[in-house]
Order: structure tokens, then sequence, then C-alpha cells
């Protein structure tokens, strides 16, 4: 018989998890190491970071922070490369860091092109370079891992930007062309080193309830099928899933995780 729980299981798992120390990555290398993996969060504040790496310590899980710039594409290949002899062969890597310029929330009309270069080098030219790397990093170790990139609701479907309005919040356009491109590439990863084992697939939530106006919130879940927002330990969840071996007959797709907003 199967033992099918155990199929959630990362025992003996390396885990990256870039941009570990947001509102998604906390969670997400939480539940990773409450699964048994080995947890290694990249990510930019010392400070944040060995405060959080010795708290999930004291709850015994096998958490440790790195420092890693995703702003800096010069030396990436190196420092994971580091890690992957440092840490053991990788076999799970995330990226769900959301790296962006302080004008990030400029109206289209006002968008900069010197801003809108900043962004996609920050965003998805960082998420694409890094799980190419990880994933060669994979097929040179003969790991059979899976990558999980973060895509979104809006990189399958328009914004509704009804929604922003009268509530201080709106929608940056580069979003889209990011996590659209973000997804696509998943894609294209899974797809040429599927061969190898290697799956790939793209985890796109919905909105994700925090500290939003009433308003916003209100107007946002008459918009989804379930009638609220998401709860970032729903991302987390989904997540040790797609690193699982419970999903090991799933790459390529666009997971979604959104409450049935992009349903409708």
């Amino acid at each position: 018989m199967i033992d099918y729980i155990n199929k959630f299981r990362l025992e003996k798992k390396v885990a990256l998890v870039c941009g570990g120390l947001g509102l998604l990555g906390r969670e997400i290398s939480i539940a990773l190491a409450q699964a048994g993996a080995k947890v290694i969060i990249l990510d930019i504040s010392d400070d944040l970071g060995l405060s959080f790496q010795e708290e999930c310590q004291k709850s015994k899980l096998s958490i440790i922070y790195k420092k890693f710039d995703i702003a800096n594409l010069s030396n990436y290949k190196e420092i994971l490369t580091g890690l992957n002899q440092e840490q053991g062969p990788i076999d799970i890597f995330v990226n769900v860091a959301y790296p962006r310029t302080a004008d990030w929330l400029n109206e289209i009309e006002d968008i900069k092109i010197d801003s809108w270069q900043r962004n996609i080098d920050l965003q998805l030219n960082s998420a694409c370079l890094l799980a190419k790397e990880v994933a060669q990093l994979m097929k040179n170790n003969n790991v059979k891992g899976s990558i999980i990139n973060f895509g979104s609701i809006y990189g399958v479907v328009a914004p509704t930007f009804d929604i922003y309005k009268d509530n201080h919040l709106t929608f940056p356009a580069a979003y889209s062309a990011i996590k659209g491109g973000i997804i696509n590439f998943s894609k294209y990863l899974a797809s040429y080193y599927g061969g190898f084992g290697i799956r790939v697939n793209c985890l796109c939530p919905g909105g994700i309830i925090n500290n939003q106006e009433e308003k916003f919130i209100s107007s946002y879940e008459k918009r989804t099928l379930l009638n609220r927002m998401g709860k970032p330990e729903e991302i987390a969840s989904a997540t040790v899933f797609l690193a699982s071996n419970a999903a090991s007959y799933i790459t390529g797709t666009t997971f979604m995780v959104d409450g049935g907003w992009t349903s409708i």
C-alpha cells in the first residue's frame, strides 16, 4: 500500500527560498522546514534574517539565512554554485522575491524608461536567470528537483482597475509584463529540462490579505468565488505540494491559488 502522506515529506531535501523574509517567503520557508527540508533563505536584510533564523532554530526548524542581493546579477552563478557545494545539491528552488524601485506604483503614463528597465532587471531578468542556473545545477548533479517560480493572477488576466479606485492603491504596468514573462519562461524551462526529471512550475497567487484598506478588501473579495482574500499560509501549503513528490507528475503548469479569481 502506498504511503501517500509520506509523499508530502521533504526529508533530506535542500531548499533555497529567494525572498524568504517577505510576507509569503517567511511562511513558505517555515512550511518547507516543517515538511523536513533544510531551508536556506536568500535575502538582503542581515538583521531580519539572523533574527528569523534564530527564531526558527529555537522551534527546531532547519532554516539558515544567507545574504543575497537579487539586484546584483554579476555574481549570481558563483553564489549559487557555492551554496550548492556548501549545503549539498539543491533539490528545491523557490523564488518569491519582489524587489522594485521607489516609483514602482506610478501610473502608466508617468513611467520613465529607466524605471521600467530597472524593474525588468530586478524582477523578470533575475527570476529567469536564477531559475535557469538552478536547473542547470540540478541537471549537473543528476537531481530530479523542483523549481517554483512566482507569477500572479495578473500575469494571466488583465487587472480590474475599478477595485483600486478611491483607495490610494494602483496597479503597476510593469507587473503584468514581468509576471506574464515569468509564467512563460517557466514553461520553457519545464520543457527544456523535463527530460532530466526536473519539474518547473509557476505558482500564481491571488490577492493576499496584508493590512489593505477596508474598501479595497471589500471590492476585491466580491470578485472571488470564495468571497475573501488569500492568506500567506495558503500559498505556503501549495508551495510544499509543488515541491514534494506528491506533485511528481506536475510540471509546466500555471498553478492558480486565487480563490477562483481567474475562473470568472
